[in-house]
Order: C-alpha cells, then structure tokens, then sequence
C-alpha cells in the first residue's frame, strides 16, 4: 500500500514529540507547585474543600491578595458569577448568569465547587437546598460558586483558613 513507508518515520516521530510535551508538561507542573508553597497565601487558600494546586494557582494570579476588590460582591461580578437582570425598553426579564466576567476564574471557581461537594458538608447542604429550589444542577453548581466566592473573598482578607459551617437547620 502507498504510504505505508510514512507511517514508520511520522508515527515515531510524533510519539517522540509527545514524550517531550509529557516530560514538559511535569517540569513545569513541578515549577508550578514550588512557587506555589512558596506564596503565603497558599496554604490559606487550599484549606478550602475543591481548591488544588491548579485552582490555588488561577486564584493568585486572577486575584491575588484580593485588595483590589472592595467587597465579596465586585470580585464575584469580576468572576462572572454575579446574577444579572436583563431588560430592554420596558421589558424586564429574571435574573441570569452573565456571559462576562474572567472565564479562567470563573471556571477555577465552579471547578471547585464541583470537586467539594463530597469533600464539604456545608456546600453539599447549600447544593441540595438549591436543587431543591428547583435550580438545575448548572444553576445550584454556580451559586455555590458565587457562595464560595464570597467565603474566598473574607479568607483573603483576614488571612484565615477554611472553616466548614453547617447551617444549625440542618444540623437539628
């Protein structure tokens, strides 16, 4: 068959390239982790459920110290995860995620929120309250982002670690 030839120099050619982008890939991982213990803040921000080194990581460089956000509120309308209402003329229409905001936090944020909700009580508690709501699961997975936001904005402001809280009407 024609061609045939080929595959034995292109199919070792781009596995070998693969490698490389493997071998790649862990250096800079290992980079990644290093700088990241040496942050401060880093070990106040993987001391909440869902927060990994990746998440840690967009965390610091979309937000930093979180000085820059004077409440909970601005830093979850920059991540996207404030609730908008749209209107036009005199129409006014329910309130809807937004489409803006910082897609890498955003999605850093709903990640985790995701990833704790075996991990945390708490945000399994609001979770269910949500989809008990009626919210689909998109819907309750963004607003524990955006409850989670708020928790991320007051650890960074203080300097504290994460404390689980269960509501006391699930607890009774």
């Amino acid at each position: 068959m024609p061609g045939t030839g080929t595959l034995d120099i292109v199919i070792p050619s781009l596995a070998g390239q693969l490698a490389a982008a493997h071998t790649q890939r862990r250096a800079m991982e290992a980079q990644i982790n290093s700088l990241l213990e040496a942050h401060p803040l880093s070990k106040v921000l993987t001391s909440m459920p869902g927060v990994g080194v990746r998440a840690a990581a967009v965390l610091l460089v979309t937000v930093g110290d979180g000085t820059g956000f004077p409440s909970a509120a601005h830093l979850a309308s920059y991540a996207g995860l404030a609730p908008t209402t749209k209107s036009s003329g005199t129409s006014i229409h329910g309130e809807h995620a937004p489409r803006g905001g910082n897609r890498q936090l955003k999605r850093a944020m709903f990640l985790s929120a995701f990833a704790c909700m075996n991990a945390d009580p708490a945000s399994r508690i609001y979770y269910d309250r949500q989809r008990a709501r009626g919210k689909t699961h998109t819907q309750a997975l963004l607003r524990l982002a955006r409850q989670r936001i708020s928790v991320l904005f007051a650890m960074l402001r203080d300097g504290t670690f994460y404390e689980s809280r269960v509501p006391e009407t699930a607890t009774a």
